[in-house]
């Protein structure tokens, strides 16, 4: 698709999507963004058959089983290390995209992917309750890199108008994997006992998709100027997201942004919350964030039957119940997909 530039009065370059912008942003939150919100809700639908498998594989060791606070301590270690990883994970961003770049630390973090889906795939076969949770681990830690670098390759790919617009795609994917999880959970397709390791390893299918396509697509253009000095890439780059556009303008822009940062000192994140030119933007970012996961939407996802079940809905309605309120959440995100997105056009 060939892209308008548009040149309002002020004299302002603005930019229109293109297919390849398009391709990228829904790719790249396809094999990553998606699992997260996937591997938020697997646990929640077989979280009964996991639980015997547990105490079976005791049974099997040891000849006695597990109690029930003792069965209870070792699911919730299942579901709680997926969280414990995705700290690990964003801790570790910083260094992987100033080595691999954006779309090399997409891809080449999938082998995390890969390697968690073994685990838990063929953790019955091995009777290995560990496998499980190392499984849950990995995830995890792919969850929190891809959080951070998806929403960081997405900005620098985009022109400014279109930044706000495909930092919503991500989030889309995350309530599209959650309702994912939800569906494939019902007993008609792999909510049934013998399927629950293929369940929760079904996450490698997304992630071979994106790991055959991506690598075809740019690396991050201010990556290409700024970190590595590469003009002639970063024309390339441009070139496939842009179509037609004041290619020179915005390499002069980027230009300008290094020499800026150049003279200013990285920050550490102690200084960061310091600073007092930065501390509106800090406590916004910070609000934001610990308001969201304090309004306990992944507790949600975790333990939705469980829920359902204490406020008397009955059993057979529980999966159907459970994958409406993942519908909702995708509504809830198209709405603000598409409302920036006339916002963004109304811009332009």
């Amino acid at each position: 698709m060939a892209e308008e530039v548009l040149i309002p009065p002020s004299g302002k370059i603005t930019s229109q999507l293109t297919s390849s912008l398009l391709a990228v942003a829904f790719l790249t939150s396809f094999g990553s963004s998606m699992l997260y919100g996937y591997n938020l809700a697997v646990v929640n639908s077989p979280a009964v058959y996991i639980k015997d498998f547990y105490n079976h594989t005791v049974v099997s060791r040891n000849g006695t089983g597990l109690s029930e606070e003792t069965l209870t301590l070792m699911y919730s270690l299942t579901v709680s290390v997926f969280a414990i990883g995705g700290l690990l994970g964003s801790l570790v961003v910083g260094i992987l995209v100033s080595r691999f770049g954006r779309k090399g630390t997409v891809v080449h973090t999938t082998v995390l992917v890969f390697i968690a889906g073994s685990f838990m795939g063929f953790s019955r076969i091995c009777g290995s309750p560990e496998m499980v949770i190392v499984g849950r681990f990995i995830t995890g830690i792919h969850s929190g890199i891809s959080l951070s670098v998806v929403p960081m390759y997405l900005g620098e790919i985009a022109p400014k108008n279109l930044r706000g617009f495909l930092g919503l795609v991500p989030s889309i994917f995350i309530g599209t994997g959650v309702f994912a999880a939800q569906i494939l959970g019902l007993h008609e397709l792999l909510g049934k006992e013998e399927d629950w390791p293929l369940f929760l390893s079904v996450i490698v299918v997304p992630t071979f998709i994106q790991l055959m396509l991506l690598p075809w697509f740019p690396e991050s253009p201010r990556y290409l100027l700024i970190e590595k000095h590469n003009v002639h890439a970063t024309i390339t780059a441009l070139k496939w997201y842009r179509a037609k556009c004041n290619i020179q303008a915005e390499i002069e822009e980027m230009q300008e942004e290094q020499r800026s940062l150049s003279s200013v000192e990285t920050l550490s994140v102690w200084k960061l919350l310091l600073d007092d030119t930065v501390r509106w933007q800090v406590l916004s970012v910070m609000v934001i964030n610990v308001g969201m996961q304090l309004s306990g939407i992944d507790a949600i996802w975790f333990y939705t039957n469980d829920i359902f079940k204490n406020a008397g809905i009955p059993a057979p309605e529980i999966p159907y119940t459970t994958a409406g309120t993942g519908i909702i959440e995708i509504i809830a995100g198209l709405i603000g997909f598409f409302s920036i997105r006339s916002w963004a056009g109304g811009l332009s």
